[in-house]
């Protein structure tokens, strides 16, 4: 285990009698997680070189000449150039603590930094650093190595932000040791093995039931097959693009242990079994006896924009699960699920602990019917997950002249994707599933409002669907959806997704960076309250117990 048994004494002293709430276990609400980038404004962990980008992305502005690196990423040779890196880019200064922050390094070399990264002063293998707001008052920094000895290559970095948390509560940051009342002051600085989670990020993510890990993990466009490339915690970063990108697992479970809350894996599409068994065995090791597990294969195996569902269908047509192709791919998928949920069966002993995940699409109920009757797969699934999104045609968000106009699309029932009719397909799947003895969850879902083909914040009509996103009303919308996903037969619901900043590709965070406060945010003070007000109403939902699985019928129609 990475973890030291030092480690596992403090967390026993730290996390004992903390702060965090139970009430995420009667909560009836998740939230996604988002991917480790330097753009990112959940801004998840102490450490911020772990959302740096990886040194070679960082080409050819900071990162120049025949650069050599190490197993984990570490340039270990220079060869005369420079390897650099940007670990924050135009983050609002709101979102970072304000402070001296500690950059620690092993090896012998020198570190320059730039944009709002200033240096403070300098020691050996530590440097203090100051971030300063750019005239936009963001924050944009990066750090280069200039000089490194290649017998001892300078490595190891940490960012560490300013301060710490007192004795028994890591959901508060706290500036020094008078801050702690007599307590016992961890700081960053010194403890930063051990306190992996910046306080302002567990604090928002505390109240959500479940933790759906699709997006830290780094699975999209990942084309990893074996357990060997997995990201791994000593990793020099976890951030990069897509296919690079990746929270190792440790780090998943390690977040989910601290704040109780389940854990939602999703696996990559072309991991084997051998990846699968050691997957399901850390989770089954690692996680807390009283968390439940959801395992779910791949994201979206039928949205053709991923290389999953093309994956699906090759795989299908040589199988020769069907003539069509599309249906031999969502037939693959349904096969490949339940080979998956057996391992993790094998691993766990028995299903308390899981949940079997199959993931549809909200108004195609042929393919659920398809999953779900393939070889009798719904009698391994627990849960058909889909993304209720409500939003508007390309057709009509182009025609969208105000912020008025985007609220009246919304509820037209003209609109095929308004709240009523996407509530309507919602009762349709909860119907289908009931048949099938699967509960319906969504694994995404909310407003869907962008501009595909635009560029910029202020092009077409972007304005006025960035400034519906902060609008009052659209937490009115959001609670009315809640409510209709629960009267149309709907049960845990994990929104899309944890804080991000709006932009022309879309508003997606329910808060636009961690630290915002909640009168800004209307739709994460809809989610707060529909979950304050309807605590999770399925059966079985809130204690500590084995899930409670239905009833399988002995035989369903076939497509």
């Amino acid at each position: 285990m990475y973890k030291t048994f030092i480690f596992t004494l403090l967390l026993s002293v730290t996390f004992s009698g903390s702060t965090v709430s139970a009430a995420n276990k009667t909560a009836s609400i998740g939230i996604n997680t988002n991917e480790a980038m330097d753009l990112g404004t959940s801004i998840p962990f102490v450490d911020l070189f772990k959302l740096s980008l990886p040194f070679e992305e960082a080409r050819p502005w900071l990162t120049k000449g025949r650069i050599t690196y190490d197993a984990n990423g570490w340039p270990k040779a220079l060869n005369n150039g420079k390897a650099g890196t940007r670990f924050a880019s135009h983050i609002p200064a709101k979102a970072l603590p304000k402070g001296d922050y500690t950059v620690l390094y092993d090896g012998e070399g020198v570190l320059q930094y730039g944009v709002s990264a200033k240096l403070v002063s300098r020691s050996k293998g530590k440097d203090i650093i100051r971030l300063v707001p750019t005239k936009k008052g963001d924050i944009s920094a990066t750090i280069s190595i200039v000089k490194s000895d290649p017998s001892n290559y300078l490595r190891n970095i940490k960012i560490l932000m300013p301060g710490g948390v007192c004795h028994r509560n890591v959901f508060k940051r706290v500036n020094n040791a008078n801050e702690c009342g007599g307590k016992q002051y961890l700081s960053f600085a010194k403890y930063h093995k051990e306190l992996t989670f910046n306080p302002d990020y567990l604090t928002f993510m505390k109240d959500f039931k479940v933790l759906r890990f699709m997006n830290m993990s780094g699975i999209t466009r990942n084309l990893m097959s074996s357990w060997n490339e997995r990201a791994k915690p000593e990793d020099a970063t976890w951030a990069g693009v897509e296919g690079v990108r990746g929270v190792p697992l440790e780090i998943m479970v390690e977040l989910a242990n601290v704040l109780k809350s389940d854990a939602w894996f999703t696996l990559p599409h072309k991991a084997d079994n051998y990846f699968i068994h050691k997957y399901a065995q850390y989770v089954h090791e690692n996680l807390k006896p009283g968390l439940k597990a959801y395992v779910e294969y791949t994201n979206e195996a039928w949205n053709g924009i991923f290389p999953q569902a093309h994956y699906m269908k090759d795989k299908g047509e040589a199988m020769r699960l069907d003539a069509n192709r599309d249906y031999a791919g969502y037939k693959f998928y349904s096969k490949r699920s339940v080979e998956i949920f057996k391992i993790w069966e094998k691993i766990y002993g028995s299903t308390d602990r899981l949940v079997r995940v199959m993931g549809g699409m909200t108004g195609n109920l042929r393919l659920t019917k398809m999953m779900l009757n393939h070889q009798e797969a719904y009698l391994h699934t627990d849960a058909l997950a889909i993304a209720p999104y409500f939003y508007a045609s390309q057709p009509d968000t182009k025609r969208l002249r105000s912020v008025d106009s985007v609220f009246k699309i919304l509820e037209d029932p003209k609109n095929p994707y308004s709240i009523k009719n996407i509530l309507s397909s919602v009762k349709n799947q909860a119907e289908l599933s009931k048949r099938y003895g699967v509960d319906l969850v969504a694994y995404e879902g909310g407003q869907h409002l962008v501009a595909y083909k635009t560029h910029t914040m202020t092009e077409g009509p972007n304005r006025y669907l960035i400034e519906a996103n902060r609008d009052p009303r659209m937490a009115q919308l959001y609670y009315q959806f809640l409510r209709g996903w629960k009267q149309a037969g709907g049960k845990l619901f994990i929104a899309f997704s944890a804080p991000r900043q709006h932009s022309w590709f879309g508003s997606w965070g329910i808060k636009e960076y961690i630290t915002q406060p909640s009168h800004e945010a209307p739709k994460y003070q809809a989610l707060m309250q529909f979950s304050k007000l309807n605590r999770c109403w399925w059966k079985g939902c809130s204690n500590y117990g084995p899930i409670v699985r239905h009833d399988k019928p002995i035989q369903v129609a076939s497509q």
